[in-house]
């Protein structure tokens, strides 16, 4: 009423002084009260809209998470900012991994913060992958090595996860008020840090891991799991059966629902591997966690899928057909590196739709000096190329030098390369300086005396801050870490499948 008596008296005052004073009112001023007037009243109705709206929601907010006793949380002096804000699922990342069969590049760095294509970090693509897919809160579990990785996440800018409600959270083990723990699996890690889940309140949870490359879309994947009615669903993909005995293998009808959960089996009865990625309702990841707490080193593919399959949850395998490589080998490492330098490479970083987002510095331009040649490579910003590159992938400041060739190989950033150096099939890490007139990666390969399981497929592999003197050769299948000297290479030459390891853990 007080709304429309205003509206009223404007309008009042309009006729009064246009009726009774024509004299004394030009028709400018008429326009402007009349103007005024009905803005006045557009005005009032439409902030009375908005506090009618928004009264409502908080009304709802308030009724969900104290149980409609609005006067009970005015009695605490609780305002809407203190309650829970409401997220339908929330993204948990597994970052906290060293990533061993990296190797000497894991030495001092977790493997999701390890460079990839020349210009990100392994732990770029789930993060952009969740951004894109419009899950605005994630979680990201730490342990092992954090420090680059959290100085890369940041509060989350690069993937607009920089947000007051939600955003990115950096989540290492911390000491409780009873005991302090590591976490000791990756299902213990989501256990530790369930009141963080807990604080939005979410219907789902998505737990990925932070060491795969791959573009998806998680919310097709949620469409699924609500289409089904799931408890749990498992993002699978198809894989050589001879390979199957490295997965978790899903055993499924032909409605994706699944059957029998085996995790990396000797004999394989499915082809369809697990990806790591789940969502789960989180009434059921709840459940299953609080059964499982006491259980050691408690695992995901070990422990809580089959506990859910052995209580008859609603289990469902959601079929992935894109790209995905977990790079948790040299091999694969390299491979999927060199993929994205091929002619028409399988995983493209260069789609519009679908942006891979990272952290950015503000350094120079490229730079190919007369004389240099670049084919079929990635090259970083503030690179300057003296030398020949083929199809490689070169980090940003990285300086090549005159008369140097490098061919099918990884470097990293801010690395030095030599004059006339020769470099094969490598894998050279961040902040690395390789003399003069070196050669890496020739003769025959031969086991790695050290880890034949790790350093393999004919690689050199160097991890950061090493050096290498001017003038020695390297074999292949060979790891070198730390500063190394002339004395240290008999006969100027390190043979294949030799090691030098002087810093980090090489194993």
């Amino acid at each position: 009423m007080k709304n429309v008596e205003v509206v009223m008296r404007l309008w009042y005052n309009f006729f009064y002084i246009k009726i009774i004073h024509p004299d004394h009112m030009n028709l400018m001023v008429l326009k402007y009260i009349a103007v005024t007037a009905i803005y006045a009243a557009a005005t009032i109705i439409y902030m009375e809209t908005i506090v009618i709206y928004y009264g409502s929601i908080t009304d709802t907010v308030i009724t969900e998470t104290s149980g409609g006793n609005r006067m009970a949380q005015q009695k605490l002096g609780q305002t809407r900012s203190d309650n829970v804000i409401k997220k339908e699922m929330i993204a948990m990342l597994l970052a906290g991994g060293q990533g061993s069969r990296l190797g000497v590049l894991t030495a001092n760095v977790a493997k999701p913060a390890v460079s990839f294509g020349g210009k990100y970090r392994i732990i770029d693509f789930p993060l952009s992958n969740c951004i894109n897919s419009g899950i605005d809160t994630v979680g990201v579990l730490t342990q092992y090595q954090p420090l680059r990785l959290n100085s890369h996440i940041g509060i989350g800018i690069p993937w607009d996860l920089d947000r007051n409600n939600g955003g990115v959270a950096i989540l290492p083990p911390y000491e409780k008020s009873g005991n302090s723990e590591w976490y000791t699996g990756t299902a213990n890690a989501i256990y530790q840090n369930m009141r963080y889940i807990d604080s939005y309140n979410p219907d789902y949870v998505l737990i990925l891991s932070g060491d795969h490359i791959y573009k998806m879309d998680y919310e097709v994947m949620l469409d699924f799991h609500k289409e089904n009615n799931a408890d749990v669903t498992i993002a699978t993909m198809p894989v050589p059966i001879e390979e199957a005995s490295r997965f978790g293998i899903v055993i499924a009808d032909d409605d994706k629902r699944i059957n029998a959960f085996e995790e990396k089996p000797v004999h394989p009865r499915s082809n369809l591997a697990s990806m790591g990625i789940y969502i789960f309702s989180w009434p059921v990841l709840k459940e299953a966690l609080l059964a499982l707490k006491d259980q050691e080193n408690c695992d995901f593919g070990k422990h809580v899928i089959p506990y859910c399959f052995e209580n008859d949850r609603r289990m469902f395998a959601y079929e992935f057909n894109g790209y995905w490589k977990d790079v948790g080998t040299l091999g694969s490492y390299w491979e999927a590196n060199m993929e994205l330098v091929d002619l028409i490479p399988e995983f493209n970083l260069y789609e519009e739709y679908w942006k891979i987002y990272t952290k950015n510095d503000a350094i120079e331009p490229l730079y190919i000096a007369k004389g240099g040649h670049v084919e079929r490579s990635i090259m970083g910003e503030g690179c300057e190329c003296y030398g020949h590159v083929e199809h490689s992938v070169i980090g940003a400041n990285v300086k090549i030098g005159r008369g140097a060739v490098i061919r099918d190989s990884i470097i990293m950033c801010d690395t030095e390369i030599g004059s006339n150096v020769t470099i094969d099939k490598s894998i050279i890490a961040e902040n690395c300086k390789v003399g003069d007139n070196v050669t890496l990666g020739f003769g025959q390969e031969k086991p790695n005396v050290l880890n034949e399981s790790i350093y393999s497929f004919g690689l050199v592999t160097i991890g950061e801050d090493s050096v290498i003197p001017d003038g020695v050769k390297i074999g292949k299948n060979t790891a070198i870490s730390g500063v190394t000297y002339e004395e240290d290479y008999k006969d100027g030459v390190l043979e294949g499948g030799e090691v030098i390891i002087k810093a980090g853990d090489g194993k």
